[in-house]
């Protein structure tokens, strides 16, 4: 208890240390998932990968060399230069392969394609946590939301307690009602308590996402909830979607990459040659000699000639040209439903915003005011304070749903991983 008394009076007369970390907005948060998020730095080790494959296959094939002894006296004398048997030999033989068909500079382009590809995943990894991340950040604004509103009607019922417990010293109430309403207010108390769970719940998630610890006291969001509409039609989206979507170019890279594969394992169909050249050297009876000689091998392609490799690099090429037409239409099937998406969020806001909310607020004040005044009975104000929570309740979520449906168009279009400067 001491401890605790000690921190509290601490944090009084240092205010600098109660306060929180500056508030987060969704562009540093995207900032920060990109930069800390650990399921991108995993994918990122893919791009590593790559690169020490193009290393691998820069390289040329290493010569064999080959150190050859022989004798015909073994059993005799051993390694004897005065064997009777006939000449002691020592032999050197090196082979160099000579790749046809253009078999390195076709590794190095289909490790290029490779590379290129393993890009074009991290971006599309990253497009995916960008809605991730706002969709969370939306969460949390949505949260505080609930926590502002379960305030307000805590605050309200609390005033309507402090009337009754008035209105029964008085002698103008029952002990029953004020019961009752104290009730109602242990029961907004504990909404209080679940809405700020909630929010702790939805900032536990968002810091996940941009790689934070779960620090709940220093860690809080900024800003209102998004709202400006949106000006361009479905086709200007859609034509952005084809030009910027990073999953759509991977797969018109893994074309790419097929082809490079295609045109290697064609190359790998070709035989090498093996030049070789020994140095030979015989000595017998005090007397030696050496010979120079030149060697030529190569397989011949009677059974082997890479047939299965080919097929497979064919077959993959036609199967990346049929998913890259299906995303495409698969784009413009998501393009479609998130712009209607849009407009039922936007009608839905502007409808509460219009027709349900002034209303609902409108009966709750004139309700309290009038069981203030003892013209209203309890469950009627209970009732009009429920009608009015409703109310807001479908406002903050018909505001998320209307945010979520911007940044959801954002993704679709390609347009969030272009301004995030991936």
């Amino acid at each position: 208890m001491m401890k605790k008394i000690s921190f509290c009076f601490l944090l009084l007369t240092y205010p600098a240390l109660s306060q929180t970390a500056a508030p987060l907005s969704i562009e540093q948060a995207i900032q920060e998932a990109i930069k800390n998020n650990l399921d991108l730095a995993a994918e990122r080790f893919n791009l590593s990968v790559a690169e020490a494959r193009q290393i691998t296959a820069a390289l040329r094939p290493n010569p064999v060399l080959t150190l050859q002894g022989a004798t015909l006296d073994l059993l005799g004398a051993g390694f004897n230069p005065a064997s009777p048997a006939g000449p002691n030999q020592l032999n050197v033989h090196t082979d160099f392969v000579l790749e046809r068909g253009h078999k390195r500079a076709e590794r190095i382009a289909f490790a290029s394609e490779d590379r290129r590809l393993a890009e074009l995943q991290i971006r599309e990894l990253a497009r995916r946590l960008i809605l991730d991340v706002q969709s969370a950040f939306v969460d949390v604004q949505q949260a505080r939301a609930g926590v502002t509103l379960a305030e307000s009607n805590l605050r309200s019922l609390r005033g309507i307690v402090e009337v009754n417990e008035n209105r029964v010293r008085a002698g103008d109430l029952a002990q029953v009602e004020l019961d009752r309403s104290r009730v109602a207010s242990l029961q907004y108390e504990t909404a209080v308590e679940q809405a700020k769970l909630q929010v702790e719940q939805t900032k536990t998630r968002l810091q996940r996402l941009i790689g934070r610890a779960a620090t709940m006291a220093d860690f809080d969001v900024t800003e209102e909830i998004r709202r400006e509409p949106r000006t361009d039609a479905p086709e200007a989206i859609l034509k952005r979607a084809v030009e910027r979507r990073p999953d759509l170019a991977t797969l018109q890279q893994a074309q790419a990459r097929s082809r490079a594969d295609l045109r290697l394992q064609l190359a790998n169909g070709k035989v090498d040659y093996v030049i070789g050249s020994e140095y030979s050297y015989q000595r017998a009876y005090g007397m030696g000699g050496s010979s120079v000689g030149v060697s030529f091998s190569m397989p011949l392609p009677v059974f082997n000639k890479n047939q299965g490799e080919i097929a497979r690099a064919q077959r993959e090429g036609r199967q990346q040209e049929a998913r890259s037409a299906a995303l495409q239409a698969s784009i413009s099937t998501e393009v479609e439903l998130a712009y209607r998406q849009y407009q039922t969020s936007e009608r839905m806001l502007k409808n509460i915003e219009t027709a349900l909310l002034s209303r609902a607020k409108t009966v709750r004040d004139v309700t309290e005011y009038s069981y203030r005044r003892g013209e209203a009975t309890l469950v009627e104000f209970l009732d009009a304070q429920r009608a009015f929570n409703d109310s807001v309740q479908s406002y903050n979520e018909a505001r998320a749903g209307f945010a979520r449906s911007l940044y959801l168009i954002d993704a679709v279009s390609g347009d969030s991983i272009a301004a995030a400067g991936q």
